[in-house]
């Protein structure tokens, strides 16, 4: 299988970041995005998965649909991806690139409260 190096992978989210359309982008400035290399045991119970399931990004932080007034003050939201997954879901150079912006787009979509079934009916998969 190929890899992409920690870095390389960080380039490849930067510039699926980058092709985001402005207004997208502008509503960002809070949130972080991590590149782990596999989640941890906590990450697949936070998303709902099993062990032996495969995670490739997990969203954490409150929606902007979910947001108050009082949501001020607060640590950044956080986009993690996962490198290996990623890598072997892409099975190549090519392949890992799109995979990472697709999981990209997927969770900056639970960022705007996007859920998992509305992109399921909106053909996103």
């Amino acid at each position: 299988m190929d890899e992409y190096t920690i870095e390389q992978f960080e380039e490849l989210v930067a510039d699926a970041l980058a092709g985001l359309p402005p207004q997208f982008q502008q509503k960002l400035d809070n949130i972080t995005i991590d590149v782990e290399d596999w989640p941890s045991r906590r990450d697949l119970i936070v998303a709902g998965l099993h062990p032996g399931q495969t995670l490739l990004g997990l969203y954490h932080g409150i929606p902007l649909t979910e947001r108050t007034q009082g949501y001020n003050l607060v640590m950044p939201d956080r986009i993690t991806l996962y490198r290996g997954p990623i890598q072997q879901a892409g099975q190549s150079l090519d392949g890992i690139r799109r995979q990472i912006r697709r999981t990209v787009l997927h969770e900056i979509a639970h960022h705007f409260g996007i859920s998992d079934a509305r992109l399921l009916e909106l053909g996103a998969y």
